[in-house]
Parts: C-alpha cells; sequence; structure tokens
C-alpha cells in the first residue's frame, strides 16, 4: 500500500516528575493556575507524530513516505529515518528554522503536561499531495499546524484520497468547523478518550453523529485498550499490558502505525486493533517513541502469545 505520512517531526524533551499532578491542582484556583515541578531527569529524543507513525511502520514492514517539513537541525535524524526504512524523500528542510521541539513532563500515574514548539512544522501548509505521483492509497493526517491539517483535508477530498484524521494534539487550536470538516468523509476518526470527551462537548455529537460522518471511529484508552466503531459492528479491543511501563511518549503514534498496517494486510477489524495495541506495547517498555526494535517474526510471535494464532502470516 502506497502509504504517506502527513504531520510533526520533532526533538522530543521527556521529563519525569516524582511525583502526581494530581496532587497540586487546586480545583478552586485553575483559572488562576500557576505551577513549577522539579523533574528528576531529561531525556532529548527523536520524536514528533508523524516521523513516529512512520518509523513504526516501517518496523511492520511498510516503507512509507513522510511529508512534513523540518529545521536545520534535521539531518542526522534525516539518516536515522532513512536507515530505518522511512522514505524522507518529501521532508522539505528550512535553513532559516528550527525543526519543532516537544517538551513533556510524566509523573508516577503516567499523567503528562507538555508543550510544543511549532518552529519549522508552521511551514507544512507549503507542502501539497497535488505534488505526488502516483497519489497515495491511504494518508494519515496526524497534529501538524492547523492551517496544513484542514489543507490536506481539502486536499484529499478533492483528489478522491482515502484519509485518517486525527486531530488530537491540535484539537484546542482548530475551529469547531474545521474539525467537522476534518471528520466528515474521513475513512477513520481517531482520538484517545479524553480528545474524544473534548470533541464530543464541542461538537455536540455522540457516537452516532460520529458515524454519520466518518466510515470508522476508533477511541484509544490506555490501558483500558480501544475501541474500534464501525457503521456495522464495535470492537473492544484489550490493551497489551506490559509488566515494565517506563514512558507514554509515542504510544498513540505506534498504535496509529499498528492500525495502517493491519488496513495493509486487509485484515479484519479486530485483528487490526490488536495489532495496534501491541505495537503501541512495544514504545511504552522503552524512554523515547523511537527506541523500540523487533523483527516482525518476533512481533507475529509476541502477538500469538497474547492472542492467539491466525491472521498474521502478511507481516512476515
Amino acid at each position: 500500500m502506497n502509504v504517506v505520512v502527513t504531520g510533526s517531526i520533532a526533538f522530543d524533551y521527556i521529563m519525569s516528575f516524582p511525583g502526581r499532578f494530581s496532587e497540586h491542582l487546586l480545583p478552586e484556583q485553575l483559572k488562576h493556575i500557576s505551577l513549577s515541578f522539579l523533574v528528576d531527569s531529561m531525556k532529548k529524543q527523536r520524536g514528533g507524530c508523524a516521523a513516529n507513525i512512520a518509523y513504526n511502520l516501517a518496523l511492520l514492514g511498510e516503507r512509507p513516505l513522510l511529508m512534513a517539513t523540518a529545521g536545520q537541525d534535521f539531518g542526522e535524524y534525516r539518516k536515522w529515518l532513512d536507515q530505518h526504512g522511512v522514505d524522507t524523500s518529501t521532508v522539505r528542510e528550512y535553513p532559516d528554522e528550527f525543526t519543532s521541539s516537544f517538551f513533556v513532563s510524566t509523573d508516577l500515574d503516567q499523567s503528562q503536561i507538555a508543550s510544543f514548539y511549532i518552529g519549522a512544522m508552521g511551514r507544512a501548509g507549503e507542502l501539497s499531495f497535488k505534488a505526488l505521483n502516483p497519489r497515495p492509497d491511504i494518508v494519515i493526517i496526524s497534529p501538524n499546524d492547523p492551517k496544513a491539517m484542514t489543507q490536506y483535508v481539502r486536499e484529499c477530498k478533492e483528489l478522491s484520497i482515502r484519509y485518517i484524521y486525527d486531530p488530537s494534539q491540535q484539537i484546542v487550536r482548530l475551529s469547531d468547523e474545521e474539525l467537522r470538516e476534518g471528520i466528515a468523509g474521513s475513512a477513520i476518526t481517531i482520538t484517545n478518550d479524553y480528545e474524544f470527551e473534548m470533541l464530543r462537548n464541542r461538537l455536540h455529537m455522540d457516537e452516532a453523529a460520529f458515524l454519520d460522518c466518518a466510515q470508522v471511529l476508533i477511541v484509544t484508552r490506555g490501558a483500558d485498550g480501544s475501541t474500534i466503531l464501525t457503521r456495522a459492528q464495535r470492537y473492544d479491543i484489550p490493551a497489551v499490558l506490559t509488566a515494565r511501563p517506563i514512558d507514554p511518549t509515542g504510544v498513540g503514534d505506534a498504535y496509529r502505525a499498528g492500525l495502517i498496517r493491519g488496513l495493509a494486510l486487509g485484515l479484519p477489524w479486530d485483528t487490526i486493533g490488536r495489532v495496534a495495541a501491541l505495537a503501541a506495547t512495544y514504545v511504552m517498555e522503552n524512554h523515547g517513541p523511537q527506541n523500540h526494535q523487533y523483527t516482525r517474526e518476533e512481533f507475529v510471535q509476541r502477538y500469538r502469545t497474547h492472542f492467539g494464532n491466525g491472521g498474521l502470516e502478511g507481516l512476515k
């Protein structure tokens, strides 16, 4: 399958807070919040939603095309992605910009507080699907410059390209109209459970209303698994729990990669969800979103250990 991944390329600054954020939030003072958390460690990692999705897709056997923007500091990162099977030929570097940066703190409950510096991602609207030949079979529109995300939605509709809509981190920056436009006509709309509640409250839509607009709705729920809703059926997918959870940064991106690989193989929805769940767990077991590796044979064996036999021959 000709897969194009759009979204952010970033450097992640991952910090660990040895407490619980919830213990320091005063409900009566949320309008005047002023907090500082002393963190124990900080690691700089390769990240960004699009780059993370592409990296995991390559591990699973695809050769995704990464369509994104980066800055003057991207050289070594590009080499890393190229070496690991990602096609970076359409990544545009801007010598007058720095690659985007993601600053995130994680507490003992795996809750996160994050900020994102836009950097070169702010130029993403200068890229276009109209310049691609051949046309992609499927595109994922993951968090990116908000204007670029809306542009990509319109281009996909104009060019009859199937797309997965993943507004997640940009829900707060996209207007209600832009969100409705992205959901309407998408092959899949995907969010986590918190983001889904944000969308429901803002757009006044229940699950049925989402499925009137999107062909499939997927809601991820962390350790509680995920739900895949098609217009015909609901699939509740269990998480692949691990005895050594380390860092949740990038877990959702790996889930999305498993989803796309499952679609490429033509797997049934319940199997697709399980592939996605297992791909996500590999990230949870490492520091940073691109520090895990496995062979496809190892992946299939672990899948069978958790879920039983059948349906994954194409991953070998």
